[in-house]
């Protein structure tokens, strides 16, 4: 049997490990296999460390937690034209739109703190993610564990958002970022994919998700996103603005002394578990260039739904 090396991240800290010794080779392995998942699930974010960057391995991770799942919006590329199932490139060019100011800082590729595919019904169970291309500063991919999150805010916010369904809505215009935003933000321009996005998705009904959910292991998760994060089922907007607001703000302030940012190698492939971890990208100079590869593993923890179809669930 291929023997995996498994150091915790931080010895503050129960989310990540670093794993070394993934091959393809290793992964035809039962008890390798198994090992990961069972790390997955107690660490919530995986590193692998010195791994060949080939699409085959990525798919192969993936795979270990599940299936293979197609990215939902269909303008998002694929690797390779119609590509890999479920491999998609993330990629931005030097200059290119899309670019925020925060403060006096000019950056490209950032992204706030949120989990995959709120604006649907159904979440997906995890993502692998590796960097194709990254630049030498910047660009970091941020990750922060609910679990700490729930213990980490005031009891007086965890009360008031426990129990509360909140909507979610498709909105990569980040000049409609309302949650989360940081002090002197502006968006500078949208990206040049980011109309047609929000024209795939423009009839679209929003979708609900639990503030805070309990896991099988009865560790309770706080799991809000700020990004596209619309309203808070049962409450007008005015109660509904104050809570997001006051939720966010904790999570964002709170995340700073909790959050692992990873700087990327091309020998680095990252997974993490997408109902308990928020990740974030900690942009870069607009004069740089990053792509990314990811694959998206398909599954569901069940407690989601559309708003439209809110009725049947009452």
């Amino acid at each position: 049997m291929t023997a995996l090396t498994i150091q915790s991240v931080s010895d503050d800290s129960q989310l990540g490990a670093r794993v070394g010794g993934v091959t393809l080779e290793a992964l035809k392995e039962p008890e390798a296999r198994e090992q990961i998942s069972d790390l997955f699930e107690e660490r919530g974010l995986l590193i692998f460390e010195e791994v060949e960057p080939e699409p085959e391995l990525q798919v192969a991770i993936s795979t270990i937690i599940g299936p293979l799942k197609d990215h939902p919006s269909k303008a998002t590329p694929r690797v390779g034209g119609d590509g890999m199932l479920g491999v998609i490139e993330i990629k931005v060019e030097p200059s290119e739109e899309g670019s925020v100011r925060i403060g006096d800082r000019e950056l490209s590729a950032w992204l706030p703190w949120h989990f995959d595919h709120c604006y649907n019904d159904q979440l997906n169970r995890a993502a692998v993610l590796r960097a194709v291309e990254s630049p030498a500063e910047g660009a970091m991919t941020g990750f922060v564990d609910g679990i700490a999150l729930y213990d980490a805010v005031s009891s007086d916010a965890r009360e008031r958002i426990e129990g509360k369904m909140v909507l979610y809505a498709m909105d990569v215009i980040m000049e409609n970022l309302r949650y989360g935003r940081p002090e002197g933000f502006v968006e500078i321009n949208a990206s040049g994919s980011a109309a047609d996005v929000m024209a795939e998705y423009a009839d679209r009904p929003r979708a609900l998700h639990p503030a805070v959910w309990t896991r099988s292991t009865g560790e309770k998760v706080l799991h809000v996103s700020p990004w596209m994060a619309k309203g808070i089922e049962g409450l007008d907007d005015d109660a509904a603005d104050v809570l997001l607001t006051e939720i966010c703000d904790e999570i964002v302030e709170v995340s700073k002394g909790l959050s692992y940012f990873h700087k990327w190698k091309p020998t680095d492939m990252v997974i993490w578990d997408n109902w308990r971890v928020l990740h974030s990208v900690s942009g870069m100079a607009p004069n740089n260039a990053r792509c990314m590869h990811r694959t998206t593993i398909a599954g569901d923890y069940g407690l989601g739904r559309f708003e439209e179809t809110a009725s049947a669930h009452t």
